[in-house]
Order: structure tokens, then C-alpha cells, then sequence
């Protein structure tokens, strides 16, 4: 019975990301229930690749909206994870290229005086960010997740180590 219990306790636990990804659409007031159901639903899953990334007037920016709607979420729980000085904050930047991959990168600003630091470089082919399923991109999100977590606690303890040098 223990050996049961213990593998139980092992599993990882899943997010529900799209249902995340879909709150925080509605919370931030970008979209209504709704339209931010059908906007993940076309949007991340179906065939490769993603016309609806390629063919409006203006691709560039309906990429780099898509690209944030995805990470920031995201980004937003690895923060919560871990908790960030009052003084810190969280950007994503993106590079965004029609033909080829496009960079997500994650940066802490940690204060005023002290040097930015990149927590996650990210390169994705915006188009083909298209999943079977939702345990497949539930996956894709917790991985990123994951690295996040782990690259903030990374940032925090030698920010840590830093101000006690300095203090010394």
C-alpha cells in the first residue's frame, strides 16, 4: 500500500493550461468567455500550419499578439510560483519572423541598480504552435512553465549571493 501511496505522490500534477490561458484572456479583459474559447480552439490546435496566423493585412502583429497571449499567462504563474522582490518585474520581448522561428525571450528587470537578467529564450515557429490535443499542449505549456520556475529560482538566489557580497 505505501509503495502505491508514494507513486501517487511522485506523479507530476498538470495544469489545465488552456483553461489558464483562457482566464487570463477574460481577466485582463482582452476578450469575452466566449471569443477567448474560440480564439485558443482555432488557434493552437488543428493543422499545421496556421493560416489564421498568415493570412490577415497585418501577420506581424497577429503574431506577436498570439505569441503573448500564450507566454503571458504562463510567465504570469512562474511568478506567482515564486515570489519576486517588490522592486522586480517580468517582461516578454519578441522578435517575430514570418518564415522562420520567431524568439520569445523572458527578462527580469530585478531593481534599479542591477543588471537585467534573461530567463528564457524561447524560439517557436509561430504557425506551427499547433497541437493535437490539449494533453499535448498542456505538456508544451508546463515544460515552459517549469523552466521559468526553475530560472527564476536560479535569478533569486544569486541576486541573493550578490547583495550579500556587496554588503561584505
Amino acid at each position: 500500500m505505501a509503495k502505491k501511496l508514494t507513486a501517487v505522490r511522485k506523479r507530476h500534477r498538470s495544469r489545465n493550461w488552456i483553461a489558464y490561458l483562457c482566464e487570463s484572456l477574460v481577466a485582463s479583459g482582452t476578450m469575452p468567455t466566449w471569443e477567448a474559447a474560440t480564439y485558443l480552439t482555432e488557434n493552437l490546435f488543428g493543422e499545421k500550419p496556421n493560416p489564421r496566423l498568415l493570412t490577415p493585412a497585418n501577420p506581424h502583429e497577429v503574431t506577436a499578439q498570439f505569441l503573448h497571449r500564450l507566454y503571458q499567462p504562463i510567465v504570469e504563474a512562474a511568478s506567482r510560483e515564486i515570489r519576486l522582490p517588490s522592486s522586480s518585474m517580468l517582461h516578454i520581448f519578441t522578435d517575430i519572423s514570418l518564415t522562420g522561428h520567431s524568439a520569445v525571450l523572458v527578462v527580469l528587470f530585478p531593481g534599479h541598480t542591477k543588471a537585467q537578467q534573461l530567463l528564457m529564450l524561447d524560439a517557436a515557429k509561430a504557425w506551427d504552435l499547433v497541437f493535437p490535443d490539449a494533453e499535448s499542449f498542456n505538456a508544451w505549456a508546463e515544460e515552459r512553465y517549469r523552466q521559468l520556475v526553475n530560472a527564476l529560482r536560479i535569478a533569486l538566489v544569486e541576486s541573493e549571493d550578490d547583495l550579500l557580497k556587496s554588503a561584505v
